[in-house]
């Protein structure tokens, strides 16, 4: 697989600081037992960034464009 990095993430969530604080939290869900979202064979912390990247993990204020969160009515 192709190297991930920080920078891939700002694509999809634009604060590189909420992407570290995303990542870390995600390596603490793995470790209590969730399962990753994607296919990796890499590190925790790698994984995590790829799942950022792939928008199948998204922060806790993000809203789409018409202002609503995902999955609201």
């Amino acid at each position: 697989m192709a190297r991930i990095t920080v920078e891939d993430c700002l694509a999809e969530v634009g604060n590189r600081f909420l992407i570290v604080q995303m990542a870390i939290k995600r390596v603490k869900q793995y470790r209590e037992g969730y399962s990753p979202l994607v296919e990796s064979k890499n590190k925790e912390i790698v994984t995590a960034l790829r799942e950022i990247a792939a928008t199948k993990v998204l922060p806790e204020s993000y809203h789409t464009a018409d202002g609503k969160k995902p999955g609201s009515e």
